[in-house]
This record gives C-alpha cells, sequence and structure tokens, in this order.
C-alpha cells in the first residue's frame, strides 16, 4: 500500500525533469494524504505535450453513485489490475504519471508502527504508475464540472522495501515514461508489459510518527529519527 508521499522538489526543476513546456504552480508538500491534490503527468486529446495537474487522490470509477467510494481506491494492484471494474478501463485509457519525490511505509510490529521515508538517493523527483479519471453524479447535465481523481498502483516490493512492507508504488523508469502516457497502448497485451516490475534504486530511513498524522505537512515529517530498536533493519 502507498498511503502518504512528498513532493517539495521546485516548480522548476520539476518541469526541466518532466519535460513540461510549462511551470507548474506547486507549494511544497511533505505529508501528501489520500483525499487531497496529487501531481500527476498526463497527455490529453491526442496531444504530444505532456502537462501536470493536481488531482484528488482517490479514484472515482466513472460508474460510481457516491464519490466517496473514492476513498477505497488510492491503490490499484497491478496483478489485478486489467481485470478490474474500478480500474480496468482506465488502465488501458486514462494512464498517468503520479509525480514525488519520496513516499511513506509502516513497519507494524505488534500494536505499533514505525514510519519510514523511501526516496532516491540523490533526492530527486520520481514518477509512479498511476490512472486517472472524470466522473460526474449521474443525471447531471453534460456541461457539469466533472471530478477528476487519480489512483497509484501497486506491486511487489523491492528487497529493500520488503523490510519494512509488503507492497510498494510501482515506479516507472523515466525510459519508459513515454509508453505508459501512449494513448494509443489501449489493449491488455500493450499494457501488460508496463506492469512489470524494473530494478529501482531506493534508499530508506526511520522518521518520526508526525507523519501518521496528515494534520502535519512540514520538513519535520522527512527528519531522520534515530534507529528504533524496535524495528530493525
Amino acid at each position: 500500500m502507498c498511503g502518504r508521499a512528498t513532493l517539495s522538489t521546485s516548480p522548476e526543476d520539476l518541469a526541466e525533469a518532466l519535460g513540461l513546456t510549462e511551470i507548474p504552480l506547486l507549494t511544497p508538500h511533505f505529508n501528501i494524504a489520500p483525499s487531497q491534490g496529487m501531481a500527476v503527468v498526463r497527455v490529453l486529446d491526442g496531444g504530444r505535450a505532456r502537462r501536470l495537474d493536481l488531482l484528488r487522490w482517490g479514484l472515482v470509477p466513472w460508474w460510481a453513485d457516491d464519490p466517496a467510494v473514492g476513498n477505497r481506491f488510492i491503490n490499484a494492484r497491478s496483478e489485478t489490475l486489467l481485470g478490474s471494474r474500478a480500474f480496468g478501463e482506465a488502465a488501458r485509457q486514462r494512464r498517468c504519471l503520479v509525480v514525488v519525490d519520496g513516499f511513506y511505509e509502516w513497519q507494524k510490529q505488534g500494536k505499533t508502527k514505525q514510519p519510514f521515508f523511501i526516496h532516491r538517493p540523490d533526492g530527486k523527483p520520481f514518477a509512479l504508475a498511476g490512472l486517472w479519471e472524470r466522473w460526474r453524479p449521474k443525471g447531471a447535465p453534460k456541461d457539469a464540472p466533472r471530478l477528476e481523481t487519480c489512483t497509484v498502483i501497486t506491486t511487489t516490493p523491492t528487497a529493500l522495501v520488503a523490510r519494512v512492507h509488503d507492497r510498494m508504488p510501482l515506479v516507472v523508469p523515466e525510459s519508459e515514461w513515454e509508453a505508459w502516457l501512449d494513448e494509443g497502448r489501449k489493449d491488455d497485451a500493450a499494457v501488460a508489459p508496463l506492469l512489470v516490475h524494473r530494478p529501482v534504486d531506493l534508499e530508506l530511513y526511520p522518521v518520526s510518527t508526525l507523519v501518521s498524522s496528515p494534520a502535519n505537512d512540514d520538513p519535520r515529517c522527512v527528519e531522520r529519527i534515530a534507529e528504533p530498536t524496535l524495528f530493525p533493519l
């Protein structure tokens, strides 16, 4: 599961790293939680230029009666994605890159959970495999505003992440960004290879339980703490 993330890279550096034609208007966040805005990169309507938008985290399928269902769909399992009623159509037609510069996982032992911050060794932003969707209430006029939401695809963890959790986000290497965003890849045979877990170079360290509350969103969330004795790595 991936339930929290960070994005504090400067907008100028993000635009350069992601190949954007415009510098996004973003503020730094150190504890992005479900139902909040996630930065995603998309290529829309047959275009070629990448654009960055903020979408609500927690995918609401187009067929949903209530947008609250998005609270259950913050993650999508890569192994069952294409056969899923909630995610299958989006996997074929509405893929996006969820932009982060780190995410958190919690190691459980007994009734206690220790959060860990997971990031690239160089601290640079990277892309998680994501899906997006548009939703509006049934019976609403066709010109009514539509709610745009997203989800993060998860997979089996690397050996490093497995030391703290049994799932992790599917990281999309830069060499595959174009393929992941390609609107022409719409059938299962074309999408399935994109869901294969690639080697990824990440680091992790323990952080304060401040991050366990979404009310805390400041640099203290990513500060390393002393190695917890109850949670040896």
